[in-house]
């Protein structure tokens, strides 16, 4: 992956992968890939050429980058997003930074922990219809299959399978690509290398305060999320959380903890986008947190964002006239 300005930020190391090289800062190990679907750039780029198109979708509407936009670090500027048959959204869409190494991929079914098992959940999921591709399983290998490009990109990308083109193959570039969303060069990481002028002072006051206010309990690690479970207020019937999938009582209203990594970009904040600013956000936790100590705290969690994601050309739209 080639990041746009971040080498004379970082001390960046080739990582190898057969078929892959990760370029990541110093000490990071790559993220865990499946041993049936290895990372390889033929895979990466027919990925990410798939999670820019529309013809994913029932109508051709609606493509990942849809709602997954490279300049709010693959979030939404909306509350909750409408799928292709103008039905309600229900959850705000989440940003995709450092998703290779989640071991929880959605907010409230533990049962997905690969990105694999991700991908169905907008393609074909019904609760709510996003993608609406459920029951057209068939008419996604004949669209891309009409594309010589995309016969050409297939073969490349699964020689062990033919070329082979349906549900399963897409669902594995797709992954593949999303495994290279990878954010670690924002000023909060420079700091904690040793870069003592990364953050700005009120940051700095601000890192302090979350740590003793608790928020470093549930935001924790480099990514800032223990992925766990956890209820900051009373169920709803449209989304009871957790509950939906384990049946359990004490899971209602319970919800993964979001990542905080690109916070300041991907309001609005929630589990259902209700959180119309980051100090909102942070008020509903109910902590012991003066106004006096609000800004230093957004100032930390603004110093969170960096800009290799936002900017990577290998991230961004492919040009389609061309086949690569």
């Amino acid at each position: 992956m080639r990041w746009l300005g971040v080498v004379a930020l970082l001390i960046l190391t080739a990582a190898a992968t057969p078929g892959w090289q990760w370029r990541l800062p110093d000490g990071v190990t790559p993220p865990p890939v499946p041993a049936d679907n290895g990372m390889s750039a033929a895979k990466v780029a027919l990925g990410r050429r798939l999670f820019y198109d529309a013809d994913l979708s029932a109508d051709g509407t609606l493509a990942c980058a849809g709602c997954h936009e490279q300049k709010r670090a693959f979030a939404d500027g909306n509350a909750t997003r409408p799928g292709v048959h103008g039905g309600p959204g229900r959850r705000n869409v989440p940003g995709l930074a450092n998703v290779a190494w989640f071991p929880r991929l959605t907010i409230a079914d533990p049962a997905i922990t690969t990105l694999e098992a991700q991908v169905p959940v907008p393609l074909v999921g019904e609760r709510p219809v996003e993608m609406g591709m459920k029951g057209m399983e068939a008419e996604l290998p004949r669209r891309l299959g009409a594309n010589s490009c995309y016969r050409r990109l297939f073969a490349r990308a699964f020689p062990e399978h033919r070329g082979r083109i349906d549900s399963a193959t897409v669902a594995a570039a797709l992954a593949a690509f999303e495994r290279t969303m990878i954010a670690l060069d924002s000023p909060y990481d420079r700091w904690r290398g040793g870069d003592a002028a990364a953050m700005a002072p009120l940051a700095i006051r601000g890192e302090g305060l979350f740590q003793q206010r608790g928020c470093a309990g549930c935001h924790a690690g480099r990514d800032l999320s223990d992925m766990d479970y956890h209820a900051l207020e009373p169920a709803q019937a449209g989304d009871p959380g957790l509950i939906e999938a384990t049946g359990r009582a004490e899971d209602a209203g319970r919800f993964r903890t979001p990542p905080l990594r690109n916070v300041a970009l991907t309001g609005p904040w929630w589990h259902d986008g209700t959180a119309r600013s980051m100090e909102d956000a942070v008020r509903r936790h109910r902590l012991p947190i003066a106004n006096t100590d609000m800004p230093a705290l957004i100032a930390f969690l603004e110093s969170l964002t960096g800009p290799g994601l936002l900017s990577d050309p290998p991230l961004s739209m492919p040009d389609t006239r061309r086949c690569e």
